[in-house]
């Protein structure tokens, strides 16, 4: 690949995706159906209100979707990643390893 075709990968890149915060929740989200909040906190070390605000824009966006309930009398947050989301995932991979510089020859 030229320096143009991967300049042009790396421009393409959703940067919703793109943002470090959300594609640390993305990659946790990829690994299992649900979610809970509290191990999404735990695990991308972000605090409730950054976590909160990251998970609504990607649910905005339609690459997560967000459940509310109860576990007995104790509310309950998961979060899980759309058939939208998995793709956008996978797309962002795609064009990060289409930007990547290729071994030199000669």
């Amino acid at each position: 690949m030229n320096k143009p075709e991967q300049l042009k990968a790396i421009l393409d890149l959703d940067r919703l995706v793109h943002e470090p915060a959300r594609l640390a929740i993305l990659m946790v989200l990829s690994g299992a159906e649900w979610v809970e909040f509290k191990l999404l906190e735990e695990l991308t070390r972000l605090t409730k209100g950054n976590l909160s605000s990251h998970l609504a824009k990607l649910e905005d966006a339609g690459y997560v979707v967000i459940d509310k309930g109860y576990r007995g009398k104790i509310p309950l947050t998961k979060a899980s990643l759309t058939v939208f989301g998995r793709k956008a995932l996978a797309e962002h991979w795609e064009r990060l390893k289409r930007a990547a510089p290729q071994g030199r020859k000669g």
